[in-house]
């Protein structure tokens, strides 16, 4: 068995608000639970309007699937939210 997690660092520079920056957090979350079905948890920079800090984590027998559902993750995240800038850290355990 493999885990696999990401670290997302995200930047919104359009927040204005804590309510903004969580509504995007959100549909980031519920989007990447309900496509790829992983666990999501908004873990840092909790009290910061523009920053947030966003885990994945995925569980699967092999080493190859695992990479593969990062990668997708990295790439619908990327793809999906262009407006926002994010750092991503991954890990495999």
């Amino acid at each position: 068995m493999i885990i696999g997690s990401i670290v997302f660092d995200i930047y919104i520079p359009y927040a204005g608000s804590l309510k903004e920056k969580r509504m995007v957090v959100r549909s980031v979350k519920e989007k990447l639970k309900s496509k790829f079905n992983v666990s999501v948890s908004e873990i840092g920079d909790l009290d910061k309007w523009q920053y947030a800090q966003v885990a994945v984590v995925t569980v699967a027998p092999d080493k190859k699937q695992v990479e593969k559902v990062i990668q997708n993750i990295i790439n619908f995240v990327e793809n999906n939210y262009p407006d926002i800038h994010i750092n991503v850290y991954k890990e495999l355990i």
